[in-house]
């Protein structure tokens, strides 16, 4: 079983399929509960930024370059020290401090979901994943047509993952309330940890590559 994750309002949608495609959807509040319910997963791929470092993360560069047209979907990563700190204006001092700029309102706010995963990155199991880069490289390196939230937007990442043998059901049980980008995106990172179980995924590192503190390389897979 290949498992993508993705936040949503109620904590975290995870997408499961195995070889033949599609096999479950759960709702999940912490990520500890994503974990634990997955303990057979092979593969985990997230969409969040897993390995910090207090310096700008060169992988965010290197995805927002392969994403011509899309770049503004890749937030930058805040600096391990302005996450960890106890107010806004806190973390934008020290983002300063570390990149010589700061930190937008959608990277902190994202924060606490971060540091959720980062308490499980030294599981190998666990991988970052971007949606946005896997439809790309779904898609022979071509933009997809619409932004992921219209009609046309749905239903060519839609398309994308039925070519792939990744079928969404009309009822998804416990996540049917979960917003269809949210799942379309957790669904695009199973097809990545099934790739990366496979040894066909494409991996990008930043230049130069870069390691976090626990002597663990940072990458986004696809």
């Amino acid at each position: 079983m290949y498992v993508g994750v993705d936040g949503c309002k109620a904590g975290w949608v995870a997408v499961a399929v195995d070889d033949a495609g599609f096999v479950g959807a759960r709702v999940l509040t912490t990520f500890d509960d994503v974990i634990e319910a997955h303990r057979a997963a092979r593969v985990l791929a997230v969409d969040i930024p897993i390995g910090l470092v207090d310096a700008v993360r060169e992988v965010d560069r290197a995805v927002r370059g392969f994403l011509t047209g899309q770049a503004s979907t890749v937030f930058p990563t805040p600096p391990r020290s302005a996450l960890l700190a106890k107010s806004e204006e806190e973390a934008q001092r020290r983002a300063r401090k570390v990149t010589g700029k700061g930190v937008s309102k959608q990277s902190l706010a994202l924060a606490p979901k971060i540091l959720e995963v980062d308490a499980h990155a030294s599981d190998k199991r666990i991988h970052e994943a971007h949606p946005e880069v896997c439809f790309r490289v779904m898609n022979g390196g071509r933009l997809v047509s619409h932004r992921k939230k219209s009609w046309g937007g749905m239903q060519a990442r839609l398309a994308l993952l039925r070519a792939e043998g990744i079928e969404l059901p009309a009822s998804l049980g416990e996540a049917d309330p979960v917003g269809i980008d949210d799942v379309i995106d957790a669904a695009a990172g199973a097809w990545t940890a099934r790739r990366i179980a496979a040894g066909q995924a494409q991996r990008f590192t930043g230049d130069p590559a870069q390691n976090d503190s626990r002597g663990r390389a940072i990458a986004i897979w696809a």
